[in-house]
């Protein structure tokens, strides 16, 4: 079967969105290599992205390049023992409690930060009947951990 810019259209490529300050909304497929887009606002830099992907599909598929598809999610659980040290344990349930978060929360914010990897966020744009972004598609978005109050903001701020 050969693969068509629609069937690319509807897998599930993680879209990643983030604020930017000074310049708006910047928006990428992690899967493709380069497709990426902004606007003023997420749901415009959302339906940009949909044009940008169109377009990069097209040209791969024109050329006869290489197109990754997504990887499954179904080969992650999201749950993974470690094992460490009783004193490491002891601290980081004294960090989540002076947070005020569960050990779980905090853990995953602390992880999220060592490989400097976004937080996934579900954005309303991408639930709304109608929007072109896809229903399985993953939006990503960049959560604010540098409060300086020292609370974990496990959101992007709107």
């Amino acid at each position: 079967m050969e693969k068509t810019v629609d069937y690319y259209m509807n897998l599930p490529y993680t879209i990643e969105l983030q604020r930017d300050p000074e310049e708006g909304w910047f928006v990428r497929v992690r899967e493709l290599r380069g497709c990426m887009s902004q606007g003023d606002t997420a749901e415009e830099a959302l339906a940009m992205i949909q044009d940008a992907m169109l377009a990069w599909l097209e040209i791969a598929l024109k050329d006869g390049l290489p197109i990754p598809e997504p990887q499954s999610g179904e080969d992650y659980s999201g749950k993974f023992v470690v094992r460490v040290p009783r004193s490491l344990h002891r601290d980081l349930v004294e960090n989540a409690r002076r947070e005020g978060v569960s050990l779980n929360q905090y853990i995953n914010v602390v992880l999220a930060r060592a490989i400097s990897q976004p937080a996934v966020f579900s954005h309303p744009a991408a639930e709304e009947p109608g929007w072109p972004v896809k229903s399985s598609v993953k939006v990503l978005a960049t959560a604010d951990l540098t409060q300086e109050t020292g609370e974990l903001d496990e959101h992007p701020r709107r």
